[in-house]
């Protein structure tokens, strides 16, 4: 089980101060959304000479031209690209074959999939390498992480690995990693902690503890 620090509305200056901080605890390190907004795919390259031994996945979300846009992350150093769950199966397809060219991988990004059984089931067929079942950001205050989704997902598959997101804190933690989810990603709870180091070690306790 591996954990995946999302760095969304951070600078890239903090981003850095973040990832000096918990580098050696986590296992992927997220460049997201707001993030690529606002520091342009560069922000891969540079999150990617700091930490070279970590992985990345630069959450671009991609909803349309799938093979292009896949192709710019991974050029800038991305080892994992996100995919829409709701995009149209040619974008998907199109990204895998960018991923396989460059020995890298898709995740899909199952948020506001509103059939999250029937889609996972679809997506898996078009050989993505994990499925992420996601709670908005928008909503986490009013929705708990996917957990119900989690299970679901988990049922249907057969080979693609499972991701969980949304609202994880050190008290949610503990029922997703009876699921066993092949990875758990973190955000504003480490991210906005007054020591992000600590909160980010509590986790992984917990994940690997079981």
């Amino acid at each position: 089980m591996m954990l995946q620090l999302a760095l969304d509305t951070v600078g890239l200056k903090d981003a850095k101060h973040l990832l000096h901080e918990v580098r050696d605890v986590i296992d992927i390190v997220e460049i997201g959304t707001p993030l690529i907004i606002k520091e342009g795919v560069g922000a891969v390259r540079k999150i990617k000479n700091i930490s070279p031994f970590l992985k990345i996945l630069a959450d671009l979300k991609i909803a349309d031209g799938g093979y292009y846009e896949s192709q710019l992350a991974f050029e800038a150093g991305a080892d994992i690209v996100t995919v829409l769950g709701n995009s149209e199966n040619a974008t998907i397809e199109s990204a895998v074959l960018k991923a396989k060219e460059f020995g890298k991988a898709v995740m899909i990004d199952m948020i506001n999939v509103m059939d999250v059984k029937t889609r996972a089931s679809e997506v898996e067929k078009l050989e993505v390498d994990y499925i992420c079942v996601h709670t908005a950001s928008d909503v986490k205050s009013t929705k708990a992480p996917p957990l119900k989704e989690l299970q679901t997902v988990k049922k249907v598959i057969k080979k693609a690995k499972i991701a969980i997101a949304g609202g994880i804190d050190a008290a949610s933690i503990g029922s997703i990693v009876k699921e066993n989810p092949e990875i758990v990603i973190v955000g504003s709870w480490i991210t906005k902690s007054k020591n992000s180091r600590e909160a980010s070690l509590a986790i992984k306790k917990i994940m690997t503890s079981g």
